[in-house]
């Protein structure tokens, strides 16, 4: 593996694309006109951002990578890349980030995103392998992005905005747990402490799964209720949290790892299908 392919590989760039779509949506959710060309640039610096943030949390888990089969191959496990050049392209990846964030929009936006970085590097990484509590700190910068769009386009941190990282906010406790329970036994290996208390696969934490996606679909009709959409978002909204609520039930009826992956894939199908609607209704 050569060092460009491993620092590109450092990103986890089909996570950071995912984040920092979010981003690009918060932003023409809260723009006048539909400005696709800034909504790139706040996609470009969300993108940097998040990468950056995935580097530090794969320095501070090399030796628990190493421990995972899921991870024994990244970069920095291998030693492909040292811990020194890691830390220095995070410096450099995460500071353009933010540069282009504040120089291209504004300095809140950019302090929202190095409020992000630090949460997820410095406070959610640790947390992993201390409590459960993590995944709550996590949802917190993985909620932000969509924020720090509506922030970047208004500059100011409105409502809507709000609306936008709840909705985010509240998808990441179903899918960060089907991700865990899909993955509980790599995780124990690194001693990962990543599904709700007591932290097994059964029926409790299944109905936490539920609970949670449950709370999401009235959370999702919300943009409507304050006039960020029309009535074509609030019945795709509530579709697909009906159909995502129904792969929950499947899972508390089987307690099954199929059903884990279930809602594990549904769950990287219900958001973007659901910030897309938002969009288009806007149109």
């Amino acid at each position: 593996m050569s060092k460009a392919r491993a620092f590109f590989q450092l990103v986890k760039f089909r996570l950071a694309v995912t984040v920092a779509f979010s981003s690009a949506i918060g932003y023409l959710l809260g723009a006048r006109e539909l400005e696709w060309g800034q909504a790139l640039l706040v996609m470009l610096g969300g993108l940097a951002v998040t990468g950056a943030a995935n580097t530090i949390n794969q320095i501070f888990e090399i030796d628990l990578d190493r421990q995972m089969k899921r991870t024994a191959q990244r970069p920095l496990p291998l030693g492909i890349l040292s811990a020194t050049e890691a830390w220095v392209f995070t410096v450099v990846l995460g500071g353009a980030g933010l540069a282009l964030l504040a120089l291209a929009f504004n300095p809140l936006a950019a302090a929202l995103a190095l409020v992000s970085l630090i949460l997820y590097g410095f406070v959610y990484t640790p947390l992993k392998t201390i409590s459960p509590i993590c995944v709550a700190v996590g949802a917190i910068p993985g909620g932000l992005p969509p924020l720090i769009g509506w922030v970047a386009a208004t500059g100011y941190l409105g409502l809507q905005g709000w609306i936008l990282f709840g909705i985010q906010f509240m998808w990441q406790f179903p899918h960060f747990w089907a991700i865990a329970w899909v993955l509980d036994d790599d995780y124990k290996k690194a001693g990962f402490k990543m599904l709700p208390t007591p932290g097994k696969k059964d029926l409790r934490t299944a109905f936490q799964i539920m609970t949670y996606t449950l709370v999401l679909i009235p959370l999702s009709l919300l943009p409507f209720y304050f006039g960020m959409t029309g009535t074509v978002y609030p019945m795709v909204a509530a579709v697909c949290g009906v159909l995502f609520l129904m792969q929950t039930f499947y899972l508390m009826r089987t307690i099954s790892k199929k059903a884990a992956m279930s809602i594990m894939f549904g769950s990287f199908l219900y958001l973007p299908i659901v910030q897309i609607a938002l969009v288009l209704d806007k149109l």
